[in-house]
C-alpha cells in the first residue's frame, strides 16, 4: 500500500464529488429532514421521539451513505475509470483505501450535521455523551460506505444497485430491534439478528441513550460495527478486477 496513491485516489473522488450538488445535499440534507420529520411526527410523544430518533440517527446515515456511495462506484466502475486505474501502478489496497477516505469524510460531516441537529435543535434527550452518540453514527456512515463499495460489484446499473436495497438494507431495519425488541422475536430470527451489524448499531445508540457513561456493551457493539466495515471493506477489495465491465 502506497500512501500517496490513497490520498491521490481520495483527493480524486472528492473532487468529482464536488461537482455533483445533488449528491451533497443527498448526503447532508436527507438525514436531518427525515429526523425533523420524525420529531413532529411524534410531537405528542416526545419519550418516543427520542427511543426511536436515537436508532434512525444511526441508520440513516448508513442508508444514505450506502446508496451515494454504491451509485459513485458503480459509475466509475461501468465508465471503465477503475479499470484503466488498475493497469496504472496502483494496488487495490491503495483503490479501495482512497474511495473510504474520500467517502468516510464526507460520512464525517454528515454524521456530525444529523447529529448536531438531534441534540441541539431537536433536543433529542439521552443520558450519555453527544460524542458518544456521533461517534456511532459516524461508524454506522462507514459502514454503509463500505457496503455501497461492497454492492456495486455486483449491479450493471444504477437501478440494480437500488435493487440491492429490499436485499440488504430492509430486512436488516426489520430485524435490528427497532420496530421490537430483538430477545422477543422468533428464535431463528433473533439468531440471525444477532450476525446483523445494524443490530449492533441500534444497541450502541440504546446504550447511550440509557448510561451515562460508555459500558462494556458499549464498547463491544463499537468494535462490532468498526470490525463489520473493515470486512466489508477487505471483500470489497477483493471484487476488484483488471476488466470492471
Amino acid at each position: 500500500m502506497n500512501a500517496a496513491r490513497t490520498l491521490a485516489t481520495a483527493r480524486r473522488v472528492l473532487r468529482q464529488l464536488a461537482h455533483d450538488p445533488r449528491t451533497i445535499a443527498l448526503l447532508l440534507l436527507v438525514p436531518v429532514l427525515l429526523l425533523v420529520l420524525l420529531y413532529y411526527v411524534f410531537d405528542a410523544d416526545r419519550r418516543s421521539f427520542d427511543s426511536i430518533g436515537a436508532s434512525l440517527l444511526g441508520i440513516f446515515p448508513l442508508v444514505t451513505m450506502f446508496l451515494v456511495t454504491s451509485i459513485a462506484t458503480l459509475r466509475e466502475r461501468t465508465s471503465g475509470t477503475l479499470e484503466r486505474l488498475l493497469s496504472m501502478p496502483l494496488g487495490k489496497a491503495d483503490l479501495i483505501l482512497g474511495y473510504a477516505l474520500a467517502f468516510g469524510a464526507l460520512a464525517t460531516v454528515q454524521a456530525s450535521v444529523a447529529t448536531g441537529v438531534a441534540v441541539w435543535l431537536l433536543d433529542l434527550d439521552f443520558a450519555g455523551s453527544p460524542w458518544l452518540l456521533l461517534l456511532i453514527a459516524l461508524l454506522d456512515a462507514l459502514l454503509g460506505t463500505a457496503l455501497g463499495l461492497f454492492v456495486s460489484a455486483f449491479a450493471a446499473s444504477e437501478f440494480q444497485v437500488v435493487q440491492f436495497m429490499p436485499a440488504m438494507i430492509f430486512p436488516q431495519i426489520l430485524l435490528c430491534g427497532l420496530f421490537a425488541p430483538r430477545d422477543s422475536m422468533q428464535p431463528a430470527l433473533e439468531a440471525i439478528s444477532n450476525v446483523l451489524p445494524m443490530s449492533y448499531a441500534v444497541d450502541g445508540m440504546t446504550e447511550v441513550l440509557r448510561n451515562a457513561d460508555a459500558t462494556g456493551d458499549f464498547v463491544r457493539d463499537a468494535v462490532i460495527v468498526a470490525g463489520s466495515a473493515f470486512l466489508v471493506l477487505f471483500l470489497g477489495a477483493a471484487t476488484l478486477r483488471r476488466r470492471t465491465v
